[in-house]
């Protein structure tokens, strides 16, 4: 008994001692298509956020940056669906087996919100048991990102759908609920190319922003941000919650080696 109650003290000041340090759970793959291997590269990373750009054409999903992009193998069914529910079903029911959490697929509608978001509903309701909570607590969140409805018409979709928020938007307190983090774009507040410290001006515009959005209980990610170690510890520092990036390898790299500084 006291072996086990020592194992378990040992474990439990563990994660007190990890809590609050950033993990690629606090990663987001932007752009993912464009990785060598979309999603697999994040997901194997244990990123908490892909990011997949979603034009609908014809009533199908595909995957591309651009309308130009389109490429009829490249459907958002065939690169991230059937992986998502392949590999969730494979744990058991989570998104993975080694680690208790999940991750949120970001769904950046590029063509307009109808009929892109119906459709979309109608490809995830195939598989409730990997993307609605109500059935499952471990489901994949769905956000989605880009074109969105107005927050009055949030309703109008199913409740295991969230919204990227908009930080210049006034939600009430049920909108409010659905909205899942926020996003904003960084190149809108500042010029900051990541490799030299903020300006005291532009750090308190961060600031600011990242306490509004704390205030309100939700997560920050800021779109366009500098891509560069320096500037990830900067926002790292600033306690911006998920990082924005291109680059999956390296940023998954440099958190698994990251030390924060004791102050």
């Amino acid at each position: 008994m006291r072996k086990l109650l020592s194992a378990f003290l040992m474990l439990f000041t563990c994660l007190i001692s990890v809590h609050g340090q950033y993990t690629t759970l606090n990663a987001n793959s932007h752009a993912d298509y464009a990785q060598i291997t979309p999603f697999y590269s994040a997901y194997y990373a244990h990123y908490g956020s892909i990011e997949a750009d979603v034009w609908a054409v014809k009533g199908v999903l595909y995957i591309a940056q651009d309308s130009s992009g389109i490429i009829a193998s490249k459907t958002l069914e065939a690169l991230y669906l059937q992986p998502v529910v392949t590999e969730f079903r494979k744990n058991g029911g989570k998104a993975w087996s080694d680690i208790p959490a999940t991750f949120q697929l970001m769904i950046d509608l590029k063509t307009t919100v109808e009929p892109t978001l119906s459709l979309l509903v109608e490809a995830l309701k195939k598989y409730p048991d990997v993307f609605d909570f109500n059935v499952n607590p471990n489901a994949v969140q769905i956000v989605i990102t880009g074109n969105r409805p107005q927050p009055t018409d949030f309703n109008k979709y199913p409740v295991w759908i969230s919204f990227d928020g908009n930080v210049t938007l006034k939600y009430d307190a049920q909108q409010l609920k659905r909205v899942a983090l926020y996003s904003q774009n960084m190149a809108d507040l500042t010029d900051w190319k990541g490799k030299t410290p903020l300006s005291e001006t532009d750090e308190n515009i961060l600031k600011q922003i990242i306490g509004t959005v704390h205030g309100l209980n939700k997560k920050i990610r800021f779109r366009n941000a500098p891509d560069t170690a320096y500037a990830w510890r900067t926002l790292m520092k600033l306690k911006v919650d998920y990082l924005n990036t291109d680059h999956n390898q390296d940023l998954a790299t440099y958190l698994e080696n990251y030390k924060p500084s004791i102050k």
